[in-house]
């Protein structure tokens, strides 16, 4: 009988030319070994074969059992696994590991990034009588808007801080301002300190919405890393809702605001802790030539079984080359730019749609439908936003990224379109209320069904991994930057043009955006993070 052995891991693996049933890798008649080799012809250099080589189903000899693999044909040994050394039967198994703690401790960032968005808007009006600006407009709107701009900084800091520190770390850091920003904000006596703590919130805001998509794309399984990837979104419209129900108490206790902002620094410890023992990404780790480091953290999000496939897949992109850590300018090279722009478009368009204009004015259009109630009409618009956001993730991995965003930009156009009518068309005027409030509540759905949820799922997929970080930041600060213009002149726009045609502006950035995603997004569905990088390397 011919035997052939090919070492792995602890034990051995045999291929026999007749129904051996000691194998316990290969099904018995499998594998027919040439009888006229006195040696094993098929495997004469196994770390030459594994390179291109992939299990496949036995399909009829040799040829079925072994098929040419894209994904592993740049495979390159290390130190740490040689291809010699790995257990052929443990590629592409499934996971064992639990990754769902961890995404729940990043989740926190978003629940923050949300909370404190949200939480100056019921508290505006009491905190502006308690610290003497109540008569003072500019002030107040410091107070609003110094968030936004520190979430700016906070933006392009964080993709520095990823690289140079590594995710979880960066998480603790971030909890800094975020704690010592809420604290200050709530024990303000006067507004200096109330801008200054709201600051440093923004600044830690910042950071973790580039941070919190980020890791949690690095760490998912591919099989649900969009599910999990848009749980990043629907945690942020939780911290807005968060927000609305913790200014419920001030109805009846005005002073009730220094409690809402306080309320933040419990989130921020938990972030910081919960971080402290979660796994550091595997990709940043091989990206810093830490193999082992890399091993032991796969071990724990996936499961032992998943090491050899998930380390395969990093050595495949080439990832451990000496190439540095990409710099600011490297994302503007001919290399990276166009896919860096595809990020910084694709918020640019999120922003440009007219998502802040619809909730800015969903209190009057509910007014207008006799809807007296401003937190009625917030909870409406906040319940829709949750409602798409839940949908996007029973989707996202099995629609794909691409077609959500296409029929989400689609219905925002149909929704602007619609409220646009509902304010100049005549004959529509018996009914303008109720065609105004569905226009609101279609927009804010169909905004939650991708839009909302995509671009930062997106971002961190299409991105190779040197460049990752600092382009997620970049992305994000084109969201920030965009965002603070468009609250700046908004107003001064609709009191030249009318809302109505500022409506109608908008449902054609919308079809823009439905044209510009057909012809330059890739979908990403299905595929890990190291193929789509190599796909998109080689195009």
């Amino acid at each position: 009988m011919m035997r052939c052995a090919v070492k792995g891991g602890a034990g051995g693996y045999i291929a026999s030319s007749r129904g051996d049933r000691r194998s316990p890798a290969i099904a018995p008649g499998s594998v027919r070994m040439p009888a006229d080799r006195g040696f094993c012809a098929g495997l004469r250099s196994r770390a030459a074969d594994l390179t291109g080589l992939e299990m496949a189903t036995p399909r009829g000899g040799v040829e079925g059992l072994f098929r040419a693999s894209p994904r592993y044909g740049r495979l390159r040994a290390t130190a740490a696994v040689d291809p010699e050394d790995i257990p052929l039967e443990k590629v592409q198994v499934k996971s064992s590991g639990h990754v769902l703690p961890y995404v729940g401790v990043a989740c926190l960032g978003a629940i923050l990034f949300g909370y404190h968005l949200g939480v100056v808007n019921g508290a505006l009006e009491h905190l502006a009588k308690d610290l003497g600006i109540a008569e003072n407009a500019v002030l107040q709107g410091w107070v609003v808007s110094t968030t936004l701009a520190g979430a700016t900084v906070g933006s392009f800091t964080g993709g520095s801080l990823a690289d140079k520190f590594g995710r979880t770390r960066t998480f603790i850091l971030d909890a800094v301002p975020l704690a010592v920003g809420a604290f200050l904000s709530a024990t303000a006596q006067d507004v200096r300190s109330m801008i200054i703590g709201r600051l440093l919130a923004g600044v830690g805001i910042g950071i973790s919405s580039a941070l919190v998509p980020l890791y949690i794309s690095e760490i998912s399984p591919t099989e649900i890393r969009g599910t999990l990837g848009s749980v990043n979104q629907l945690f942020i419209c939780i911290g807005i809702l968060a927000a609305l129900v913790a200014g419920l108490p001030l109805a009846g206790n005005p002073a009730w605001w220094r409690t809402m902002f306080g309320i933040a620094v419990v989130p921020s410890i938990l972030l910081a802790v919960g971080m402290a023992f979660s796994p550091e990404s595997p990709r940043w780790l091989f990206q810093q030539g830490k193999l082992s480091q890399a091993e032991s953290a796969v071990k724990r999000l996936y499961g032992k079984e998943k090491v050899t496939e998930v380390m395969y897949d990093l050595r495949a992109t080439g990832q451990n080359t000496s190439e540095p850590d990409a710099g600011w300018f490297d994302l503007f090279s001919k290399r990276y730019w166009k896919v860096v722009s595809v990020g910084a478009a694709l918020f640019l368009f999120q922003q440009l749609a007219g998502i802040n204009a619809v909730v800015y004015y969903s209190t009057s259009v509910f007014r207008s439908a006799g809807i007296a109630s401003d937190v009625a009409a917030s909870a409406l618009v906040g319940a829709a936003n949750v409602f798409g956001t839940m949908i996007a993730s029973s989707l996202m991995d099995k629609q794909g990224r691409k077609s959500l965003l296409i029929t989400s930009f689609s219905g925002m156009a149909a929704s602007m379109l619609l409220l646009a009518l509902s304010f100049t068309w005549k004959a529509l005027a018996p009914y303008s209320g109720t065609l105004a409030v569905v226009g609101t509540v279609l927009y804010v759905l169909s905004f939650a069904l991708g839009a909302g949820p995509v671009p930062a799922l997106l971002l961190p997929e299409i991105f190779a991994s040197r460049i990752r970080a600092k382009a997620v930041a970049l992305s994000l600060g084109m969201h920030w930057v965009s965002n603070f213009f468009i609250g700046l002149y908004f107003l001064s726009v609709v009191n030249k043009f009318g809302i109505s045609r500022v409506y109608l502006g908008f449902a054609s950035v919308c079809a823009l955006a439905v044209i510009y995603i057909a012809g330059n997004v890739v979908e990403t569905k299905g595929r890990s993070l190291e193929e789509i990088e190599r796909d998109l390397s080689s195009a």
